[in-house]
């Protein structure tokens, strides 16, 4: 898609009820890519496309099939000329501790993506992440949750929340809301910002907000969850391209309509 096709797929999620619009941009042969060249004009369009809520934060993704080489995507971050508001990094992907350092370096925001059925969750609990580094997103992978995604998700949760030395506190200020990154692909829905709670304690992993994350057939269970908890949640066309009732999906805003529906009703 051309970064102008992009604004517009962004800006009708965005009326359609969408808190955050995340991308991945794509060469116009459909490669996902850092370079600036291929950035720069896709925030250009992006941002004023989805001014309509206030602050609504642009994300992009380090994801390795952009740069396969860890020091190239290092490389790619240096050279940026626009910055982005967030970046997420796949911790469990080789060279992610200098990706972050990277990011940091340039004053990026950094959200630390732990994937079900890899060792990222058990390297970012293992030690305190640097300033920087606003929110955790849990993403529970069709191969990583032994056919049952909502317990995938929570089993994560908790491995994340009981780390030894890791201490939760008692009484947790609530997270801010947040909404699911429209990846013209993934659209966020607005969700109440409460800690989440596991066993009545409220999981903030290094005092970091939380976001849950299915895909394909745990998209809509991971979302019901993190409505249950509290979490921040996303969906998208990267996600599933199926409605709660199995009917396909026509666009992003359709499951950014669905989703908010699916807050209220439980479907």
């Amino acid at each position: 898609m051309s970064p102008e096709s992009l604004a517009e797929s962004a800006a009708r999620a965005v009326a359609a009820g969408a808190g955050e619009v995340r991308v991945h941009p794509r060469t116009p042969c459909g490669r996902t890519s850092l370079s600036p060249r291929v950035l720069t004009p896709v925030l250009a369009e992006l941002r004023p496309a989805v001014s309509a809520v206030a602050g609504a934060p642009v994300p992009v993704t380090t994801v390795a099939s952009a740069e396969p080489e860890p020091g190239r995507r290092v490389e790619r971050i240096r050279s940026w000329t626009v910055l982005p508001d967030l970046v997420s990094v796949d911790w469990h992907e080789p060279g992610a501790g200098a990706v972050v350092a990277a990011l940091l370096e340039r004053g990026v925001g950094v959200e630390a993506a732990l994937w079900s059925g890899t060792d990222g969750p058990e390297r970012f609990a293992g030690s305190p992440p640097a300033p920087g580094v606003r929110r955790v997103l849990v993403r529970v992978t069709a191969a990583g949750s032994d056919g049952d995604p909502e317990a995938a998700a929570r089993a994560l949760i908790a491995t994340l929340a009981v780390q030894p030395g890791l201490p939760v506190p008692a009484h947790a200020p609530p997270a801010p809301a947040h909404g699911l990154p429209v990846q013209v692909h993934g659209l966020p829905v607005q969700v109440h910002g409460l800690p989440v709670q596991v066993h009545g304690l409220p999981v903030q992993v290094h005092g970091l907000p939380v976001l849950l994350h299915g895909e394909e057939d745990g998209a809509w269970p991971v979302l019901r969850l993190a409505r249950r908890l509290g979490a921040g949640a996303r969906i998208g066309l990267e996600d599933t391209l199926l409605l709660p009732d199995g009917t396909p999906a026509r666009s992003n805003a359709e499951l950014v309509t669905a989703a908010l529906a699916y807050g209220r009703t439980g479907f």
